[in-house]
């Protein structure tokens, strides 16, 4: 058999799956719109969904002293921040969440910021935020949108800034050689300014020396990796699958392969509906390392989101419905924020969770006659 009649046959078998695939979901969708009660099956109704955050706001002691350091930063007072970011200590993702906290304040007012850099300018996490700081000023410049959809003004504006936005990462390297987030801001800032692949894996093999598990290092890196920027799927994938295979045990860097997954997807829309049935055993596999996350993990209700909309496209029914009851009320996260009604796009998909999987419900087996779809 010839490859171009091999490919003409996955071609027809991809566009005859992708047919029945959406006139099954046509009717579920009916269902869902007509019949579907969620708290049958454990979830909250479609009312209660809040589509403004991933999952619950963080509670207790850190909530309070980031208010607090907040509140001293609009006077001026930065030591609080620094007392914040170094209480992390050697936990640099802890470190770099902590980092973006002050980052965020800052882009509102940034005096606080430039009066800790003057009052200890050999300090390297006031560098740091700084340094972030340029990079995020940047971006919002640039939007999100892609190369096409961004002004040329904008996007030129948005390149000239981040070669001095690695100048001052790069010192704030200086300042402390162990601490790998001033490399974090280079390799988000090299995505950005478009720098050569040998070039970017000089700054990667620097960060991963420094910290080779870091999550948000490597979802940085994962994006570099992408079709739409510097890379390709196959690039992307093998990166992902790499970071995956070396991941410690309660990781969230476990569940890095689910970005990739749906970067993938969006680059291919038409295969992704096939494809996504050739997952499961990397999906099983994602199931059971997120479960050893812990709960506080900040990371962790992003990539249940993730997670539970890539079960449902393998047809995984039962353990998407597991992740919805997991994720509650919360809706607000990728993928669902990529569409124009998040919370709709999140009750559809876990309507279908619920119609294809035959559950016991405190109301018995749901039934075909209750509106079950085949």
């Amino acid at each position: 058999m010839t490859s171009e009649v091999l490919g003409a046959i996955i071609t027809a078998a991809i566009v005859a799956i992708t047919a029945a695939i959406r006139l099954a979901g046509n009717r579920t969708r009916r269902w869902i719109e007509t019949e579907f009660d969620p708290a049958l099956y454990g979830m909250p109704s479609r009312a209660a969904l809040i589509p403004d955050r991933a999952g619950p706001p963080p509670i207790g002691p850190r909530t309070r002293k980031t208010q607090e350091i907040a509140d001293a930063a609009s006077t001026g007072d930065w030591k609080p921040a620094a007392g914040y970011v170094a209480a992390a200590g050697g936990d640099w993702d802890d470190r770099w969440v902590r980092v973006r906290q002050l980052t965020a304040i800052a882009l509102t007012d940034d005096s606080w910021l430039r009066k800790w850099r003057t009052a200890e300018p050999g300090c390297c996490d006031a560098a740091v935020i700084e340094a972030d700081l340029m990079v995020q000023r940047a971006w919002r410049i640039r939007g999100s949108g892609t190369v096409r959809q961004v002004p040329k003004p904008a996007m030129a504006s948005f390149r000239a800034q981040l070669p001095a936005a690695i100048e001052a990462a790069r010192h704030a390297a200086l300042l402390d050689p162990a601490d790998p987030n001033p490399w974090i801001v280079m390799i988000t800032a090299a995505r950005g300014a478009g720098y050569r692949r040998a070039k970017f894996r000089e700054l990667w093999t620097e960060l991963t020396a420094r910290a080779p598990h870091h999550y948000d290092a490597h979802w940085q890196a994962l994006q570099y990796w992408c079709a739409k920027w510097h890379g390709s799927d196959r690039a992307m994938m093998s990166f992902a699958r790499r970071a995956v295979r070396n991941a410690p045990m309660g990781s969230p860097l476990a569940g890095l392969i689910l970005h990739a997954l749906y970067e993938r997807g969006k680059s291919r829309p038409l295969e992704e509906p096939v494809r996504a049935l050739f997952e499961r055993r990397r999906l099983k596999t994602a199931v059971n390392a997120l479960a050893l996350v812990p709960e506080h993990d900040p990371h962790l209700p992003p990539l249940r989101h993730l997670l539970a909309h890539h079960l449902v496209r393998a047809r995984m029914w039962k353990a998407a419905l597991d992740q919805f009851r997991r994720l509650g009320p919360w809706c607000g996260a990728t993928p669902w924020t990529d569409r124009p009604d998040p919370a709709k796009a999140f009750h559809t998909a876990r309507g279908l969770a619920a119609a294809r999987s035959k559950i016991e419900t405190g109301q018995g087996v749901v039934s075909k006659r209750q509106g079950m779809v085949r």
